[in-house]
């Protein structure tokens, strides 16, 4: 497994909300955090069926773009009713001429959920998948999920995404009612993070 020894990280996201949450998430280790944005870097088309593989297109891109050590995330929710859609495309449901709707993608699941037949709790859950990648072309790999159900109406204003539907395990809240430091203790990124940071960090 590869240290990380470099003093500056490269998040490969156009992605406000989930490269503030990942700068959140590795500011304790001193690490200067710049976007893919921030370095002119355009977004490779995502074109594997898995977490894991898109996350590894995204890293490697821009890893050979800026020379710079390079973390991606690939994550989504998959609704178990729904055979696990949307997962890998998960964003995807939330496009429209005019950017990401994910009040509109919510209300698709929904909508879709309502036609299944499938009565509720729906069971759902968080994916991540991290991939670090060097210039070289070496890749770290780590996966964390978190369960929970999709819940009825959207609550929350807090969060990004799908977060106004989603309950986790054991908890009374939707993310989009936690804070961000409530979430971050939890959440599938949380937990892919901290096999990132045992490996290359620690």
């Amino acid at each position: 497994m590869r240290k990380f020894t470099d003093d500056t990280l490269l998040v490969a996201t156009h992605n406000a909300g989930k490269l503030a949450e990942i700068s959140d998430l590795i500011q304790p280790f001193g690490v200067h955090v710049i976007g893919a944005a921030e370095k002119g870097l355009g977004e490779p088309d995502e074109t594997e069926t898995t977490f894991v593989g898109n996350a590894r297109i995204k890293a490697h891109s821009a890893a050979r773009a800026s020379g710079l050590p390079a973390l991606s995330d690939d994550s989504g929710i998959e609704i178990l009713p729904l055979d696990n859609a949307p997962g890998v495309y998960t964003a995807d449901w939330a496009e429209t001429e005019n950017g990401r709707d994910f009040t509109m993608a919510m209300n698709k699941a929904h909508d879709l959920l309502l036609q299944s037949g499938q009565e509720r709790p729906w069971k759902a859950r968080f994916c991540c998948t991290l991939v670090l990648a060097w210039p070289d072309g070496h890749d770290e790999v780590f996966p964390g999920t978190l369960d929970g159900d999709f819940v009825w109406p959207m609550r929350g204003k807090l969060g990004h995404g799908y977060d106004p539907i989603f309950q986790p395990d054991g908890s009374d809240l939707t993310f989009a009612e936690m804070n961000a430091a409530a979430k971050n203790l939890i959440s599938h990124r949380a937990r892919a993070f901290e096999k990132l940071v045992a490996n290359c960090f620690a």
